[in-house]
């Protein structure tokens, strides 16, 4: 019998309801606030707090301030990677960001897919689907990264686009939903 943690990990539907989950994200959510009321200079370099919460991160990753992460421990930063101001990471799932990526103020990636009958979303069942962002990768201002899509390298996403679909390497997409320019 899986735990809801190990569900949660091989992508099959799961409940967010349960208590390991909830202590993780209660984790995720100490270190964020601990990050974000950190002044800016501490931040640099990636903070303390989000250091010992990723999975994994590169050397010169910057994320400012009031950054917010569901678990943390699914999330792989490359080589400097930058998190604009008000990044948001649901990262029930692998989030992969490669170098040299830049993610502009308020964009949010989502991992979480909730099912769709409501007597299953009440009993808090969703499941995880990953999203990998490639390298040297733009993402504009606002920008909304749904489950289960990858970025390629050299990418650029248009401010407040909404991706629900894989980006080919060196594309340029804009939009709701995002269609290459």
């Amino acid at each position: 019998m899986l735990t809801e943690r190990e569900k949660m990990a091989a992508g099959d539907w799961y409940s967010c309801l349960d208590a390991e989950l909830e202590s993780l994200r209660n984790t995720a959510a100490q270190a964020c606030d601990a990050h974000n009321a950190l002044p800016a200079i501490e931040r640099r370099g990636l903070s303390a707090p989000l250091r010992g919460l990723f999975a994994d991160h590169g050397q010169d990753c910057m994320i400012e301030g009031q950054f917010h992460c569901a678990y943390g421990c699914n999330t792989r930063l490359g080589n400097f990677v930058y998190l604009n101001a008000g990044c948001v990471i649901l990262d029930s799932a692998q989030v992969t960001i490669g170098d040299h990526t830049l993610i502009g103020p308020k964009t949010q990636i989502l991992c979480a897919d909730h099912h769709r009958d409501p007597q299953q979303r009440r009993k808090g069942l969703e499941r995880a689907l990953p999203v990998t962002i490639g390298s040297d990768v733009w993402i504009g201002a606002a920008a909304l990264i749904l489950p289960g899509v990858t970025i390629g390298d050299g990418a650029i996403v248009g401010a407040g686009s909404v991706v629900t679909r894989d980006v080919a390497p060196g594309a340029v997409v804009t939009g709701n939903p995002a269609r290459p320019r």
